[in-house]
């Protein structure tokens, strides 16, 4: 599972991977899984489309070349180099888009995930 983020630099995007990160405590493939499950689930409620909410989770669950294509066809913008924020291109200024926050744990695996047995 490929999660992916997209740069803006001189018009050119450019797509890699999140760097590594810890989560507070070890945990298992289906723990990560719930977690993800749930946030996508509720994601919607904090505002914004949910057009724009599933493309993101597409993205985030796809291949580096599928992920910027479904970033860029969507109207995403992206905000920080790990895709923890993105808005839409809906409104002609920030002030206007609607802002999608993305948590770590759904845009790749921790280094201390415990490999279910």
């Amino acid at each position: 599972m490929g999660i992916f983020v997209l740069y803006f630099a001189d018009s050119t995007k450019k797509v890699r991977k999140p760097k590594p990160w810890k989560h507070p405590q070890p945990i298992t493939v289906v723990q990560l899984r719930q977690m993800r499950d749930e946030f996508w689930d509720t994601a919607p409620h904090y505002g914004g489309r949910k057009e724009i909410w599933d493309a993101l989770r597409v993205a985030s669950e796809s291949e580096v070349a599928l992920a910027q294509t479904i970033v860029e066809s969507a109207g995403i913008i992206v905000s920080n180099a790990d895709l923890t924020l993105c808005y839409d291109e809906r409104g002609a200024t920030f002030q206007s888009c609607a802002k999608y926050e993305l948590p770590k744990y759904v845009l790749s695996e921790p280094t201390n995930l415990i490999q279910d047995s």
